[in-house]
Order: structure tokens, then sequence, then C-alpha cells
């Protein structure tokens, strides 16, 4: 028995088995040997697009892409380039360097 080099599928090919391992129209064998991949493979995309199906509408995307954002902390780094911005104004008004800038 020759040993087979491992292959990358794409996520359209993944697909495609998991949705024929769905409709239930032939066996896990039978799709296995059509798409010349091991049953365990094909049991493995089923559950997994079984598991993931609600992230395709949107279910857990909305929570990943927007990270937590603290509002305390804005509001102080706010405060402190303001208080930087006021002191440099001052002190570059005073060498005369900012003649009415604002």
């Amino acid at each position: 028995m020759t040993k087979r080099n491992r292959r990358a599928h794409s996520p359209a090919f993944k697909a495609k088995v998991a949705l024929a391992a769905l409709k239930g129209d032939k066996t896990l064998a039978e799709l296995a040997q059509q798409f010349e991949i091991h049953p365990n493979q094909v049991t493995e995309w089923k559950k997994q697009l079984q598991e993931q199906a609600a992230d395709v509408y949107g279910a857990g995307k909305a929570a990943a892409k927007t990270p937590p954002v603290d509002v305390k902390v804005l509001h102080a780094k706010i405060g402190q380039l303001t208080l930087e911005n006021d002191f440099l104004e001052g002190a570059l008004s005073k060498v005369g360097l900012l003649s009415g800038v604002r």
C-alpha cells in the first residue's frame, strides 16, 4: 500500500462534501469514495458545518468583530491630551512662537 501525501482541501470543497453528507442521499462510504477522502473526514466536516451554521447568518460575527471598549480609559486619555495641548500652547505663547494660531 502506497502512502498518500497530505492534501489541503479548500473551504469550498469541504462545504460541498459536508452539504452532500447532510443531504443523506448517499452513505458516508459512497461519499468518501466519490470525493476520494476518508469517511472520518466526511463525518468531521459534516459535524463542523452543523456546529458553525449559525455563524453564517451573523450570530457570532458581531461580537467577534467589535472588541470591548473601555470608555473610562478613553476619557482619561482625552483629558491627558487636552492638558498637554493646553500646557504646550501656554509655553509656546510665552516664548512667542505661537501667535493666534487658533
